[in-house]
């Protein structure tokens, strides 16, 4: 297009954004993509993938120790933290190194540094001035920090991620998926570990037999809960931090977490003086083809705070490319968004929770059942399933399915695909069942509760 030194300036190059700059490319835009830290954004060096490394880390101790029961015979295990963040480093790296790959074989110009808004057709990185006919903002989000005395004090994910040593004690404060994953990786490697929430159950959202079944599973699993619980202050001791609570008592731990959620990274990027409307959160308005009030500006992701899902975020990166550069004018379907909480034992979840169910729908089935899976059988292992199936009658549509169990992320992502299907319960009982199995129990669910 005349005029434009680019056809599509990408501001933050996470999973949403690559995507949306190399899908643009790979249709003939000319596209730039700027970043001032690292490629892959938050999924990649400080979220999804690091994280996944250090819940398998964490699986470890709990596959050790039932190692006996199936003939091996396993010395006194010892954990060394700093092999396993040198090792996940090293697998972030080269990832990064792939994605700098993908977006160069596509022709995308990348570009080092923090980019800024200056008009409506205009980006500034440092000195450097770009022309281009579209802006798509994909800055993502950062952890919020609380508003309390001492703050300085704690971590959040973006540090937990490469602390210099494993804590033996640690508090995470926080009800999110976050909060809820670090504490299975911090006890599972072997810290004596306290959540605090100040709601009466975390995971708020999911299915409210699904989680409160997680909780006493992580409970037993030796994670301690303080629920209904706030922090007034954190004051440093020495050897770590004392936590000052609402209800008048205090903890002591060597490291104290915050994960009490995440606010759109938006600072510095010249919305306001262009006029591009954001809520309270301080999340981009966008309309259904993730337009801003100045019709040139895009923005998808966190940045938008729709859902904060990797995979979501990447869909709407290329929602956007293919409708103004493929004439293929289509959004993301939001329903039956299948997703997982990493925690030991995982949650996984597709499609309505029960509550939700039954405020859309006049009459619902709800199947469920609880069981010891067969590995734990044989080695003794105090560990339980839970597999949930929610039905809209007259209908027989199944429209929610609830898991928490191991690989219970791999069960229900083949589960979703039934959901986006319109699978009845029919279909599941007529579907044969992989014996022996956990993923089984799907299609065998005859146990109905009102």
């Amino acid at each position: 297009m005349s005029g434009y030194d680019l056809d599509l300036f990408v501001i933050g190059a996470g999973s949403g954004g690559v995507r949306a700059a190399r899908t643009a490319a790979e249709l003939g835009a000319r596209v730039a993509i700027a970043e001032p830290r690292q490629l892959g954004g938050t999924c990649v060096n400080l979220g999804c993938v690091p994280k996944k490394f250090l819940v398998y880390g964490a699986h470890y101790r709990d596959d050790l120790s039932e190692a006996p029961a199936y003939g091996w015979s396993v010395r006194e295990p010892a954990f060394d933290w700093g092999r396993l963040i040198a090792n996940k480093d090293a697998q972030v790296a080269r990832l990064r190194q792939h994605y700098e790959r993908l977006l160069r074989a596509a022709g995308v110009t990348i570009i080092h540094g923090r980019a800024r808004l200056v008009d409506a057709h205009t980006v500034a990185v440092d000195e450097l001035r770009y022309r281009a006919r579209f802006i798509l903002i994909a800055t993502g989000s950062r952890p919020k920090r609380p508003d309390i005395p001492g703050q300085e004090l704690a971590v959040t994910s973006d540090e937990a991620f490469s602390l210099p040593h494993f804590p033996k004690r640690i508090v995470i404060v926080g009800g999110g998926y976050i909060a809820v994953e670090f504490a299975g990786i911090f006890n599972g490697m072997g810290a004596h570990t306290t959540l605090l929430h100040r709601g009466p159950l975390f995971l708020r959202g999911f299915d409210d037999d699904a989680r409160g079944f997680l909780a006493k599973q992580m409970q037993d699993k030796g994670v301690s809960f303080r629920f209904d619980t706030e922090v007034n202050a954190l004051t440093r001791i020495p050897g770590g931090s004392r936590v000052s609570l609402n209800t008048g008592d205090h903890l002591e731990a060597e490291l104290v977490m915050y994960a009490i959620g995440r606010v759109p990274q938006v600072s510095g990027l010249g919305l306001d003086a262009l006029g591009i409307a954001r809520t309270e959160s301080g999340a981009i308005v966008v309309n259904d083809e993730y337009r801003s009030a100045v019709s040139s500006v895009y923005a998808i992701g966190d940045v938008i705070d729709r859902v904060r899902l990797t995979p979501l975020a990447i869909a709407e990166g290329m929602a956007v490319s293919r409708c103004l550069f493929g004439n293929a004018a289509h959004g993301v379907d939001y329903g039956n968004i299948p997703t997982a909480v990493f925690s030991q034992p995982e949650l996984a979840t597709v499609g309505l929770t029960e509550a939700r169910a039954r405020a859309r729908f006049d009459q619902i089935k709800v199947y469920k059942t609880r069981f010891t899976p067969l590995k734990y059988t044989l080695s003794g292992r105090d560990e339980r399933a839970f597999l949930k199936l929610i039905v809209a009658a007259p209908s027989d549509r199944v429209v929610g399915a609830h898991m928490v169990g191991p690989e219970a992320a791999e069960v229900i992502q083949g589960i979703a695909i039934a959901l986006k299907a319109g699978a009845t319960k029919a279909v599941f009982d007529a579907t044969l069942g992989i014996h022996p199995t956990l993923a089984e129990e799907f299609v065998t669910l005859r146990r109905l509760e009102a």
